[in-house]
């Protein structure tokens, strides 16, 4: 009971902050029971419960036995008791090599991410009246773009007097569609946007496919170089060898 005069720890606090120290302490009540806040399962002496049901090391169902019994079996088989299903009643648990099991997900995690396809738009820009030279610059980064299985963004940019004549810039992305119909279809026709008419070319081929492909390659080259590690990749770096034998000879 406070004086007359003072105040109350909890009046100065607040409700809020009575609120946030209730969650703290009924979460460390949680961690002191047995709880645990990692994302990580609990396994051997971590586990605090009477009894499992218990998974063999190969999958067979052994039944509901004490904790001592499954911790038991775990130190015969020189394997770990990990509890993969927490929340049933009784905790499923399996007998395993964790170490084991944790570098395996790891791996398999890793090669996941390694083949999962982001979509990428790339963006190619042309000006209405562009040079030959600079068109097939332009057309050839785009091949390039759809091969990899990249989408692009072609936008065309009009200045000046070029704006009253748009069917310039229309006849530009149709006719660079049609050089790469092979490796790419229209996705947006093309569309004015102020100053700028954009189309998107889409990839015929999946990302995937071409990053399979991709490595395909990369293998073969490695492959090809391992089973000729003495000779050039590029022809013509062996003809200046030769060379020197010719011009003594007719000396």
């Amino acid at each position: 009971m406070s004086r007359p005069g003072h105040f109350s720890c909890a009046a100065m606090v607040g409700p809020y902050v009575s609120q946030t120290y209730a969650a703290v302490r009924q979460t460390a009540v949680g961690c002191y029971r047995g709880g645990s806040i990692s994302a990580e399962p609990r396994i051997n002496d971590r586990i605090r419960v009477p009894e499992v049901r218990l998974v063999g090391p190969s999958g067979e169902q052994v039944g509901i036995v004490p904790l001592a019994k499954a911790l038991e079996l775990a130190q015969e088989y020189d394997l770990d008791l990990v509890e993969v299903a927490a929340n049933a009643r009784p905790p499923v648990c399996k007998l395993m090599d964790y170490g084991k099991f944790k570098y395996e997900s790891a791996m398999k995690a890793r090669e996941a991410r390694k083949n999962q396809a982001h979509t990428v738009i790339k963006e190619m820009k042309l000006r209405p009246k562009i040079d030959p030279h600079d068109y097939d610059t332009k057309k050839g980064h785009v091949v390039r773009f759809l091969k990899q299985g990249d989408k692009v963004k072609i936008t065309i940019m009009f200045r000046g007097r070029e704006q009253s004549r748009p069917e310039l810039g229309y006849r530009l992305l149709q006719r660079l569609a049609e050089d790469v119909q092979d490796l790419g279809f229209v996705e947006s026709n093309p569309k004015q946007d102020g100053r700028n008419m954009i189309m998107v070319l889409g990839p015929h081929k999946k990302k995937t496919e071409a990053m399979a492909e991709a490595r395909q390659a990369q293998e073969a080259r490695k492959a090809e170089a391992k089973a000729n590690p003495g000779r050039s990749q590029n022809p013509a770096d062996e003809a200046p060898a030769e060379a020197p034998a010719e011009a003594s000879a007719e000396a």
